[in-house]
């Protein structure tokens, strides 16, 4: 795991902000959904895999390509749109 030199602090309610440049690098908006979990000793969160990066939806179809979840009709559609 690489560290990126940003520090944060808890606030009082146990919260931490993620920094915008690493939401937009992660395709992170608000109010999507994140894993979090502990692995040794460290904190992860990811990003969900349950929705498509691309139209959103949940569903159960989801193929990942290249760290990010892509439904079937998006990938379809993006095989058609070779240019």
């Amino acid at each position: 795991m690489k560290s990126i030199g940003i520090v944060r602090k808890i606030d009082a309610l146990g919260r931490i902000v993620i920094p915008k440049e690493m939401r937009k690098m992660l395709y992170l908006a608000e109010g999507d959904p994140v894993d979090i979990s502990a692995e040794n000793d460290a904190i992860v969160i990811r990003k969900s895999g349950s929705v498509c990066v691309f139209c959103g939806k949940n569903t159960a179809d989801l193929t990942v390509f290249r760290g990010r979840s892509v439904c079937a009709s998006c990938l379809a559609e993006l095989g058609e749109k070779k240019d």
